[in-house]
């Protein structure tokens, strides 16, 4: 395996193998999502791309779409083939066997236990190998995968909507709706990507969401014009639904237990008895031990969920959680709607934040990334270390 001087064909090639990748963006979960392309004599033979679990990995549907045109092809893929047995045997043998001469991959697999030793067997088979090519975006594809490789933990971004003076709502809690239909839209969007999306109890009793990705076609149940416009997302599940209810509170009747995919609470055992209601109305009960405050550790929190092979979970609170969870530098990244409109002083805040009363107890964020969506401004944020 080495790093190697790369053709203009090469990045076009892997350009077109992350483009591939895209297309599993709602569906790969807890896998990565993957494209691969064959080319010999500077013509594509075989795309493919991973669906979803359990059905074929990225390179074997190339493969499959090459047939014997793939003998002596290159290949290119946004992340190292696997070289180990899981619910699909590994990619490593089946490119071998093709007889493929060349791979290129975007990144080694983020996993310290195995990155590089797939590009390894193949060197070892005689395939000559590089690696690094559109590396930053193949990365890019996948944070949570790779970070939950490399740590253990999700990927944690927070989508939150603001008010020119930053106000998430009037003083009465009234909330609808500060951003355009573009920019609800592009939340269902990040829905849709997130492995799971992560509320407080606080907002479930103030607004009985159902925290779906919803299709844009179909009407809302709700009746309140929360469905926004444009194109249906193209989704095979629903994003699960976690809620951190330390003394589980959540009404049977929630909303949220009756949607398609899964709701886990997160709460406390001394509180088991209630629990075991919410147990019987679809709910998954989590225990887990109690920060200084005495509510749910959020540190332990993140530990389970990356337990649970979720990569990238959205949170979608109030001020408490938010404010909990970076206070705890738990969140990655801060997707922000900036919608112009005034909702004055009394309006409710972003992060509740008790005790925080110097400049220099201040938290800061690095912009990213600014973007005109609709009539709103989104700006992502990443969290400085």
């Amino acid at each position: 395996m080495h790093t190697m001087t790369h053709t203009p064909e090469d990045a076009r090639f892997m350009a077109l193998a992350l483009r591939l990748a895209e297309l599993g963006m709602n569906t790969t979960h807890p896998n990565p999502r993957v494209g691969c392309v064959l080319v010999r004599d500077g013509v594509l033979v075989g795309e493919g791309w991973h669906e979803r679990v359990g059905g074929p990995h990225a390179e074997v549907d190339a493969l499959r779409k090459a047939g014997a045109a793939a003998r002596g092809a290159t290949v290119y893929v946004s992340l190292e083939p696997c070289c180990h047995h899981g619910k699909t045997p590994p990619c490593v043998e089946g490119l071998i066997k093709a007889g493929v001469s060349r791979v290129v991959a975007a990144m080694t697999d983020p996993n310290p236990l195995v990155s590089g030793k797939g590009l390894a067997m193949l060197a070892a088979a005689g395939v000559e190998t590089s690696v690094g090519l559109l590396e930053t975006e193949s990365k890019a594809l996948n944070p949570g995968f790779c970070k939950r490789m490399a740590t253990g933990l999700p990927w944690v971004f927070s989508k939150l909507a603001m008010s020119l003076d930053g106000r998430t709502a009037m003083a009465s809690g009234e909330s609808r709706w500060i951003t355009g239909p573009e920019a609800r839209r592009d939340v269902h969007r990040l829905r849709a990507r997130s492995s799971a999306i992560l509320t407080g109890i606080g907002t479930v009793l103030s607004d009985d969401p159902f925290l779906t990705a919803r299709f844009a076609s179909h009407p809302n149940p709700k009746g309140d014009g929360e469905n926004v416009p444009g194109d249906v997302i193209p989704l095979g599940r629903q994003p699960a639904r976690i809620v951190v209810d330390s003394r589980f509170r959540l009404p049977p009747s929630a909303k949220l237990l009756a949607q398609p995919g899964r709701t886990l609470l997160l709460g406390l055992e001394t509180e088991a008895a209630k629990a075991e209601a919410l147990r019987e109305a679809g709910a998954e009960i989590h225990f887990l031990p109690a920060g200084l405050d005495g509510r749910v550790d959020l540190n332990a929190a993140m530990e389970l969920l990356g337990q649970l092979q979720f990569n990238e979970v959205m949170v979608e609170a109030g001020a408490t959680l938010n404010g909990e969870l970076l206070r705890d530098g738990l969140v990655d990244e801060y997707v922000v709607y900036l919608a112009p409109c005034i909702l004055g002083d009394r309006g409710r805040g972003l992060f509740h934040l008790p005790g925080l009363e110097l400049m220099a107890d201040r938290f800061e964020l690095a912009l990213q990334d600014v973007r005109r969506v609709g009539k709103d401004l989104r700006l992502n944020f990443k969290r400085l270390t």
